[in-house]
């Protein structure tokens, strides 16, 4: 604890300093998993990079204290060795505990526990003066809330306790075939409400096509069962597999999936977006092709070129979290105006209002529980004209409203600040921004809004950023610079792979 007080007293001093000054200033934590395009500014820069380690592991409480910058396979990892594991697991391993909580983190289990930041007992935060406090449920109560979803605006998170629980050997995955749209949504319902389920999530592979996934938590499978895996270079991409199993049958099949294999099942492929690249570099799309190319196709991968290509600049990247009465509406919308398969559906519990995560205010019959949101996953190439593709992105947010659904705030935004405060409220963000000290620091809307400008200038400002328009420049110099990163290598050598056993 010494080494990581000594870190957080100097981010302290660093932002004390600009603070006296006057000076904005940007967080630099090393890694990202926005699509937005970012640039690492030298000047006027905190640098909470080195804050990337689990520092303890307590048993007896069942929490596990956690740097920020700790990604999701490592923290795997360590909580594994004693048979704990946090309630909410977000499925790409390079996802950080910090982004998880200032950001919205959510995955199969968040039906039942919600957001990962609701998995979170304590933040040791930086406030925009210098001032180092503690934010959780009994102190500076409002900040802790208000800090979950504020993409950092707030401060700068330093320390998270996260909640574990008890974790099993297994998941027993039971893959349910739907025939309809309108079948996929009303089978999602529905299996939220059976308290036994663990997990819960869906693909929609066509209109007449879908599957609803599943799982419960197990240490016991039959002595028949065959242990199902998708982390080896020679196994099969998830969805790829979920497809196949399911695109004759009318009948529920269940399979056992070792529990870390489970958690980060959608890497490999980042859900089904690395087919894009295939697609782009026009390159055979086979089980030896994807072998032969494993270590390009895991999500820290497939980041690194992404940006690093350009590509984000014109690629759907989008989480859109909408009302179950509304989603088959949205839905069909997306299939009619971008054809982008398959979606990602996710059932999530909503945090209490007010928020910055997506969010509406209809109540259940007890009128306190706020009704559970359904995320689709739109993810896919969308027009490659620049001009295009910004209006196309404005379309989708003008429908997102009108169907009440929010996006999550990772991706491309592009609301002017006048739409972006009417989706949230205002008054109690700038009342957070002014009693914590946090005005030196960029809002939430500066920090997630998408310049439509930017793009063009960009280009006509840089020859480089001009020639990665053109094929396949733009991919080549992707690869490289992913190749360059070494982050193949994490793959590569994560233990996760290989705890069966705990």
């Amino acid at each position: 604890m010494q080494s990581h007080k000594h870190v957080v007293q100097e981010i302290a001093a660093s932002v004390q300093h600009y603070f006296k000054r006057r000076e904005p200033f940007r967080i630099y934590h090393g890694s990202t998993n926005s699509t937005r395009q970012t640039t690492h500014w030298r000047e006027n820069t905190v640098d909470i990079s080195p804050l990337s380690r689990v520092l303890k592991v307590d048993t007896n409480a069942r929490t596990a204290s956690v740097e920020p910058n700790v990604p999701m396979d490592r923290l795997v990892e360590s909580t594994l060795k004693h048979g704990l594991i946090p309630p909410v697991v977000m499925e790409f391993p390079g996802i950080t505990a910090g982004g998880g909580f200032a950001g919205t983190g959510g995955e199969s289990s968040s039906f039942k526990y919600g957001y990962f930041n609701e998995c979170v007992n304590s933040a040791e935060m930086v406030l925009g003066n210098g001032d180092i406090i503690t934010a959780s449920d009994k102190e500076n109560a409002d900040l802790f809330h208000g800090a979950s979803g504020a993409v950092g605006s707030l401060g700068i998170t330093t320390l998270l306790e996260i909640q574990l629980l008890q974790a099993k050997k297994y998941v027993k995955v039971t893959y349910h075939p739907t025939r309809s749209i309108p079948e996929a949504i009303a089978k999602i319902k529905a299996e939220i409400q059976n308290p036994e389920l663990d997990y819960v999530d869906g693909i929609l592979f066509s209109k007449n096509h879908g599957v609803v996934i599943t799982g419960c938590l197990t240490d016991d499978i039959p002595d028949s069962a065959q242990v199902q895996r998708f982390s080896g270079a020679n196994d099969p991409w998830y969805y790829l597999h979920v497809k196949e199993k399911t695109l004759r049958s009318l009948q529920s099949i269940a399979e056992y999936v070792p529990l870390s294999e489970y958690l980060f099942r959608y890497d490999r492929g980042g859900f089904w977006v690395g087919a894009s690249a295939f697609e782009y570099f026009k390159f055979p799309f086979n089980h030896y092709t994807r072998w032969f190319l494993d270590d390009f196709l895991h999500t820290r991968m497939l980041y690194r070129a992404l940006h690093a290509s350009g590509q984000s600049r014109n690629y759907i990247v989008q989480d859109l979290a909408l009302p179950f009465s509304t989603a088959e509406k949205f839905i069909d919308y997306t299939i009619d105006s971008f054809g982008i398969w398959p979606l990602w559906l996710c059932p999530l519990r909503q945090s209490r209002l007010p928020t910055l995560h997506p969010h509406f205010s209809e109540t259940e019959a007890d009128g306190q529980t706020l009704k559970p949101m359904l995320n689709v996953g739109l993810w896919g190439f969308g027009p490659a004209q620049h001009d295009k593709f910004i209006a196309k992105n404005r379309e989708l947010e003008r429908k997102l409203r009108e169907f009440r659904g929010m996006k999550w705030l990772y991706a491309h935004t592009y609301y002017d600040e006048d739409e972006f405060w009417e989706l949230y409220d205002r008054r109690w963000y700038d009342g957070l921004r002014r009693k914590y000290q946090a005005e030196s620091l960029p809002s939430v809307w500066h920090k997630v809004k998408v310049d439509p400008n930017a793009h063009k200038q960009a280009i006509e400002g840089s020859w480089g950023s001009w020639a990665l328009q053109f094929w396949p420049l733009g991919g080549l110099w992707g690869i490289r610079k992913a190749i360059e990163s070494g982050e193949y290598l994490i793959a590569r050598n994560s233990t996760w792979k290989r705890k069966d056993d705990f």
